[in-house]
Parts: structure tokens; C-alpha cells; sequence
């Protein structure tokens, strides 16, 4: 099944969408890439979906990839005597560490971490913004603050810092439990949450070593302030607009966004735009216009990838969100303005003998208005460097390793087929021509460009390109 876009839709599975046949369906609309939320998963449900996708998979032939998203660090005040309290504006308002319910005056704060970091000046964010409180003075016990917006609080609300460094790793034992039971199963990439600095990365990496690749979340105004080191520590970027929208002002996180992506695609790294793309999709068989409008716009920056959240993991019409996705997303990249807009936003290739072999397959692909660029990757190296160029002709990337096709499956304009090795380079351009035909990119007489490393199967060592014609009677040997 060829796509005939080239962004990517990663669709969350939940309740609505978890069943084998909804999930060949999802597939069929447009669904790339299937998202496990572990904050609403236990390891047993978790293993099922994978089985159920696995399954999916060599039904329709076409790897799938899996991302399993971590829940993160979950910053929560303690409970009220009367369950709830209505505050008034300018009043004082302590979050102590005493553990007796709260009122309206106080509450217990279940995190020393916070009470030793929150400094005066600094804000608290409860529930996801409603309430928004100006701390006065902390002395690692108690910190009072003066009600500035918002007059409801309530049993475990949620607290944001967004003016606070916390000492904390991104990953918490249940992270580090649901990690090592997601790289268990083979998921390919795991995503990050709660990511503020580049050290976060770090212990994620350490376990996974190289079983799963490695998503940073960008929720956190410490984390934009520190984007290029992520970047160069992860694999891929999500940038997850609604922990965004709370710790940052809603009206700088559409800039934030395309900070991001482009910085992203600068660096080669996969970039995945999240949340509330379609939400009035989670009950309405349509979407709003001001969402088709922002998915339109996450396309036409360049990204790889634009992910439905509750929409299909909860909503009541999942199948139609990924299908109205998909149809956006396809009718912007033959809008007239679409590559000239992808075109000027190009980054200079870094000045590596792969970087050059990419950038001078994707220009003599246009110029001579070849039928596909052809990447033989085994890491998914050479498939990585292909989409960094954005050509304007399909990217087909071949792999023996099922699980590099799986990972590459999440980036622009990819197309991933598992492939036996070539057994020489003679093979490697028969194999490539013979694959090209049978997957829809060309027709006998077209020509296609092919990109590889020799030695063959040499990992990172891209340094080939050749032009060949495909044609009818391709031999593949082996």
C-alpha cells in the first residue's frame, strides 16, 4: 500500500481503537505509526496491543511502527476536606508539606523537590492553568503564594512550574518499569516526558541501548530554552502543544512550534507536531476549520510526522479523524505554494561525504525528474539523511532489518520495504529497480537514483549513488 503523502499520521490507540479489525482500519485511513500511551497502560494491555499490531502489520505487509509514550514525573497537590475550595483573587495561599487535607488557606504539597526549588517571583500553574498562583516566599517547607487568576482548587490537581528548574530526572520507577516491559516487546521508539535539560535523556539512552529510539517531548519552557542540546541527544522531537500551552503564553507556543520544527529539520531529526489537532473530532464526525487549518500549517512547515491524540484513541469517530487527516494532509502537498515553502526552509548539508551523496541524489532526482530516490539503509542512516533533503520525488528505503523499516516508517516521505541483503552491487541495483516497479514508483523505461554504502552493509557509510532504468525484466538473485 503506497501512501500518497508524504508527511507521516501517528495515531494514539485507546479504548475506541484498540481491537485488531479497528486497528487494520486505522491503517487503511492513514494511520503510519501507532501510539501506546503508558499513562493509561498496564504492561499486559500494553504487550496485546503490540501483538494486535504485529499482526496488523503482516496482514497488510507494510511495517508498522510502534511508539510507546511514557507518562513522566505527575506533580499533583494533595486532597481538601470538602474535596474542593473556591479562592478569591489576591489572597494568601500556602502549599506546605503537612499531609492533613487541606482548606482554603493551605494544601499539602507531596513533592519536597518543589518546595525546595519554587523561588519568590516563581508561578504555579493548578489544573492545567485554571488557577494561577504568584509565590511570595518559600523556606523548603511551605511556600506562600497570592492568588492571581483562577479561584477553584480541587483533590489532585495538577502542578506546573514553568519558572522552576526541578531537580528531578525525566523518568520515574514506573517509567523505568514500563520502559524495560515497552523495549521488551520491540516497540521502536519510546517518547520522553517531562524533558528539561539534555542530561534527562541520558539514563533513557543508557537503558535502552540502541533497542528503541529515543522521542524528547518539548512540554517545557526549560527544554525550548535548552533546544539545540536536546536535539542533538534525541532521535526525534515531539512537540507536545499542550503542556506547551499551560507552562508558556497560548499566544507563543504557534511560534514555538516552528521554532522547533525548523531547528529540527536542520539537524535531521524527525519532528512530530501533537495535540488538539482534530479535538472537536473526539465528538463531531467533522473538524472545525481553525483545525484544519493548523494541521494544514504543521504540513506545509515540513513536518514529519502529526499525531491524533483522544481523537482516535477515545473519540467516537476514529476512523473518520485519520481519514480527514490524511485528506488535509494530502491535499496541502499539491497545493501550488507547497514546495516552494518546503524548498526555501532547506538546510545546508553538513559537511560529510554522506551529507554531499544525499543532497546531490535529491538535485539530480529533480533535475532529471527521476521516478524515486531508492536508500539502501541498515541502521537507517541513509534513509534519515534522504528525508532531511525533502526531495520532491518519493523516497523508497530498503532494509533487511525489519526493525530499521519500522523506525524509518515515522519519517516525510518514506516509503519502507523489507528487503533480503544485495548480494552485490549489481544485485543491490536489480533489487532496487525490481522493487521500484512492484511498489508502484516506476514503470518500465523510468529511471530511479539509488543510494547506498560500499562495503555493502556498512552501517553509516553512505557514499554511492547510481542511475538506473527500470525495467520489465529485472533479475533479483538470492
Amino acid at each position: 500500500m503506497r501512501r500518497s503523502r508524504k508527511v507521516k499520521i501517528l495515531a494514539t490507540i485507546g479504548p475506541a481503537s484498540s481491537s485488531e479489525d479497528m486497528l487494520k482500519k486505522l491503517f487503511e485511513a492513514g494511520a503510519d505509526v501507532f501510539r501506546i500511551n503508558m499513562s493509561h497502560t498496564d504492561h499486559e494491555l500494553m504487550r496485546t496491543l503490540v501483538g494486535r499490531i504485529r499482526t496488523v502489520e503482516k496482514a497488510v505487509g507494510r511495517p508498522i511502527g510502534i511508539l510507546a509514550d511514557l507518562q513522566g514525573p505527575k506533580l499533583r497537590v494533595g486532597k481538601f476536606t470538602n474535596g474542593k475550595e473556591t479562592l478569591t483573587l489576591g489572597q494568601t495561599f500556602t502549599l506546605d508539606d503537612n499531609p492533613e487535607p487541606g482548606n482554603s488557606t493551605r494544601v499539602y504539597l507531596p513533592h519536597p523537590e518543589i518546595l525546595r526549588s519554587v523561588e519568590a517571583g516563581h508561578r504555579l500553574l493548578i489544573d492545567d492553568g485554571k488557577l494561577e498562583l504568584k509565590a511570595v516566599k518559600s523556606d523548603g517547607k511551605a511556600i506562600v503564594c497570592t492568588v492571581v487568576a483562577g479561584t477553584s482548587i480541587s483533590d489532585k490537581k495538577g502542578v506546573s512550574l514553568p519558572d522552576t528548574d526541578l531537580p528531578v530526572g525525566a523518568l520515574t520507577e514506573k517509567d523505568r518499569r514500563d520502559l524495560d516491559a515497552v523495549l521488551a516487546t520491540g516497540v521502536d521508539w519510546v517518547a520522553l516526558s517531562f524533558v528539561q535539560r539534555p542530561e534527562d535523556l541520558a539514563e533513557a539512552r543508557k537503558i535502552a541501548r540502541g533497542r528503541a529510539l529515543i522521542m524528547a517531548k518539548i512540554e517545557k519552557p526549560q527544554a525550548v530554552a535548552r533546544l539545540a542540546e536536546i536535539i542533538e541527544l534525541s532521535d526525534a522531537l515531539m512537540v507536545a502543544r499542550g503542556d506547551l500551552g499551560v507552562e508558556m503564553p497560548l499566544e507563543a507556543v504557534p511560534g514555538i512550534q516552528k521554532q522547533i520544527t525548523r531547528a529540527a529539520r536542520r539537524a535531521g531529526k524527525p519532528v512530530v507536531i501533537a495535540t488538539q489537532m482534530l479535538e472537536s473530532m473526539i465528538t463531531a464526525p467533522v473538524p472545525t476549520r481553525a483545525e484544519v487549518s493548523d494541521v494544514s500549517i504543521a504540513v506545509f512547515e515540513g513536518a514529519d510526522a502529526i499525531m491524533l491524540s483522544a481523537e482516535s484513541a477515545a473519540g467516537a469517530y476514529p476512523v473518520e479523524a485519520v481519514a480527514m487527516m490524511n485528506r488535509i494532509a494530502s491535499k496541502v502537498e499539491i497545493d501550488p505554494t507547497y514546495a516552494g515553502i518546503i524548498n526555501a526552509q532547506r538546510s545546508e548539508p553538513e559537511a560529510t561525504g554522506a551529507d554531499a551523496i544525499s543532497l546531490a541524489a535529491r538535485e539530480i532526482a529533480e533535475t532529471l525528474k527521476l521516478s524515486a530516490i531508492i536508500s539502501y539503509t541498515a541502521s537507517g542512516t541513509t534513509g534519515l539523511r534522504a528525508a532531511r533533503e525533502r526531495p520532491q520525488v518519493p523516497i523508497v528505503a530498503l532494509s533487511p532489518i525489519v526493525n530499521t523499516a519500522r523506525r524509518l516508517s515515522l519519517l516525510w516521505g518514506t516509503h519502507c520495504v523489507v528487503s533480503p541483503d544485495a548480494i552485490d552491487l549489481d544485485d543491490m541495483v536489480d533489487r532496487a529497480c525490481r522493487i521500484a516497479l512492484d511498489e508502484g514508483f516506476g514503470k518500465p523505461g523510468d529511471r530511479v537514483i539509488i543510494t547506498a554504502g560500499v562495503p555493502l552493509r556498512t552501517p553509516g557509510s553512505t557514499n554511492m549513488l547510481r542511475i538506473a532504468y527500470v525495467g520489465s525484466d529485472v533479475q533479483v538473485r538470492g
